[in-house]
């Protein structure tokens, strides 16, 4: 899936309010259908239940469902507890309900959690409609429209302020493929995010003449490759240094997270060699073996582990480049006993 997103400029402050009473009602209706859906109830009531009872049309009833529905399948797969969900973030709700912050400060979170909870509307495209029937982009002289149904046919307007982005929004209207949108209120601004399914061309590049394989270090931030031939024999090997990944705000750690994926890519496109990485699985439990101490929480925060695998992962499919995963059990060990001291090379 590929995700572009803009901000939303408003003629009329009406307008801000119509969208933040649509944005409450179907915040509330994606709540009330995760619940029903842990307790089974059949889905066409559902449905119809959520038309009525928050005044929303059927495409974005269907729409809070298949979000609960994502949510629900998510935490399965990280083995959580369905029944434990806190809707607006668990982590702002702890340090809401211990109070350990008072006056100006409270606020602003109480502000965030607020928005994180009441302030989303999310609209799945379909084909046969050319886009997004809800939540269409319109294209005129003076630049894009988000149009918004706030129900009976009637629609407000939002100017989409996206930079350099505008081109890739101006495509997905002009495809008439089907893309999906997600209202975000956040900070007092309201921002949309499209998402379109990405066709990826065929892998191309593979192990037929060896990989590069890569291993992501957290302290001190970096990366060691190593280029093998098909038989898996050393070739070369090298480290680049990711300093930003393990410092700074999260945007620049985005930025760079991108950055450091396409210089791996790009060496194993030039190679014409696959890519191997291990599965993403982080072990480092803290000194009390309960992922608890400050050194353990810094470092899976801030280095962005899964995240950075994830993005070389993306950026390998869109050139046509295999992603080879593989268990990293005991790869240290073999490092360290059988190339660290033949090669003069660190075990990573």
């Amino acid at each position: 899936m590929k995700t572009i997103h803009g901000k939303l400029l408003f003629d009329s402050q009406k307008d801000v309010e119509i969208l933040k009473d649509l944005t409450r009602r179907w915040s509330s209706a994606y709540r009330y259908a995760y619940q029903r859906l842990l307790e089974k109830m059949n889905l066409n009531t559902l449905r119809k239940t959520l038309q009525t009872t928050f005044n929303l049309n059927a495409r974005y009833s269907h729409a809070a469902i298949v979000k609960a529905q994502s949510l629900m399948k998510s935490l399965k797969e990280l083995n959580k507890n369905t029944k434990k969900v806190i809707f607006g973030g668990s982590g702002l709700f702890e340090k809401l309900r211990k109070r350990h912050i008072n006056g100006k400060k409270y606020e602003e979170l109480k502000t965030q959690w607020y928005e994180k909870r009441t302030g989303n509307l999310y609209s799945i495209g379909q084909k046969h409609s050319k886009g997004n029937q809800n939540l269409r982009i319109e294209i005129r002289e003076d630049g894009l429209y988000l149009r918004i149904n706030i129900g009976e046919r009637q629609y407000i307007y939002a100017r989409i302020s996206a930079g350099d982005r505008e081109n890739q929004i101006k495509a997905l209207a002009f495809s008439c493929e089907a893309y999906t949108v997600e209202i975000r209120l956040r900070n007092g601004n309201f921002y949309a995010y499209f998402t379109v399914e990405e066709e990826y061309p065929a892998i191309e590049i593979t192990e037929a003449y060896g990989v590069i394989g890569i291993d992501l270090n957290a302290y001190p931030s970096h990366i060691a490759f190593t280029e093998t031939e098909q038989f898996g024999n050393l070739l070369s090997y090298g480290e680049i240094p990711m300093p930003e990944l393990y410092s700074g705000n999260s945007n620049k750690r985005e930025y760079y997270s991108w950055i450091y994926a396409h210089k791996i890519t790009d060496i194993a496109k030039e190679k014409g060699k696959a890519i191997v990485i291990e599965k993403l699985r982080i072990e480092n439990k803290g000194r009390r073996g309960d992922y608890s101490g400050r050194k353990s929480r810094r470092i899976r925060h801030n280095f962005a582990y899964r995240d950075l695998l994830e993005k070389i992962k993306t950026l390998a499919r869109r050139k046509g480049i295999k992603v080879i995963q593989v268990n990293p059990a005991y790869t240290s060990v073999i490092g360290m006993l059988k190339y660290a001291p033949l090669y003069m090379i660190s075990k990573d």
